[in-house]
């Protein structure tokens, strides 16, 4: 029994403290935003005797406590357009199941370059559009098939992607549906965690199964991703999409500085 909560993992309390506050962190980043997963996954790889796919399983149960509990804060205030976001929910929660059979197969570093390149693109067009996302201005109408079908492929995309690696997943749906779909930033962040709520079910439906999950480790994170998402998606409530906007810039490029720094590594290795 005890195997099967920890992993084989020798878990300590200075461990589980870490892993809380990080949770914590990341959930109030990802509900404010997207991109905890940039603190979350970082935090559970530094774990001694955790595999890479062990860590991305893992985050996943914080991460769907967290996105549960923004999800809820935001719609008690914000009506979602149910005609981008369902779409996009459920093709995000297959994209992700495909994602997580991917996370076992291909090497997670393939991806950082190509992650890299398009964060670099999120960020300048963000900061050469000042007007960017704060307020809706739908592209299509609700009701037309490029609403439906671009909402419908954001999901896809980006589903696999959260399934395969996970960080940035939140902030990489804010900037899609503000640029294709037009949404403010304060409706694309309520949006994105619908739609990453999904994409973490999807992945856990073959991460659990497959046995990849540290339920030990995973429900620290879960209780500290459930309190940062709570306080974080009041915030954003609170402050409007221009706070939105400057936490997202921040964030993108902190998620820069972290791969490039990577990417930079595994060159001079």
């Amino acid at each position: 029994m005890l195997e099967a909560l920890t992993g084989g993992i020798d878990v300590t309390l200075p461990m589980l403290l870490w892993l809380l506050a990080a949770g914590a962190l990341a959930g109030w980043i990802d509900a404010v935003v997207g991109g905890g997963g940039l603190i979350q996954l970082p935090a559970l790889l530094l774990v001694p005797g955790m595999s890479p796919v062990q860590a991305v399983a893992t985050n996943k149960i914080g991460s769907i406590a967290g996105t549960s509990a923004s999800a809820i804060t935001y719609l008690r205030k914000i009506t979602p357009d149910r005609t981008a976001t369902i779409p996009a929910a459920a093709t995000a929660f297959l994209g992700a199941v495909v994602g997580a059979k991917l996370a076992t197969l291909v090497p997670a570093e393939l991806f950082t370059p190509i992650i890299l390149i398009a964060l670099i693109g999120v960020g300048l067009f963000t900061l050469l559009n000042p007007s960017l996302g704060a307020d809706a201005s739908l592209r299509f109408g609700e009701s037309s098939k490029r609403h439906h079908t671009l909402s419908w492929l954001i999901g896809l995309v980006i589903g696999i992607y959260d399934g395969v690696l996970g960080p940035g997943t939140g902030s990489f749906l804010v900037i899609a549906f503000v640029t294709v779909i037009g949404f403010s930033f304060l409706q694309a962040s309520a949006t994105a965690k619908v739609i990453n709520w999904a994409t973490n079910l999807g992945a856990l439906v073959y991460f659990v199964p497959d046995g990849q999950v540290v339920w030990a480790l995973g429900l620290v994170v879960a209780f500290g991703n459930v309190a940062g998402g709570i306080f974080g998606a009041r915030t954003a409530l609170k402050k409007g999409s221009g706070f939105v906007r400057v936490i997202f810039v921040i964030v993108v490029s902190a998620m820069i500085l972290k791969l490039g720094f990577d990417v930079l590594t595994s060159l001079i290795r």
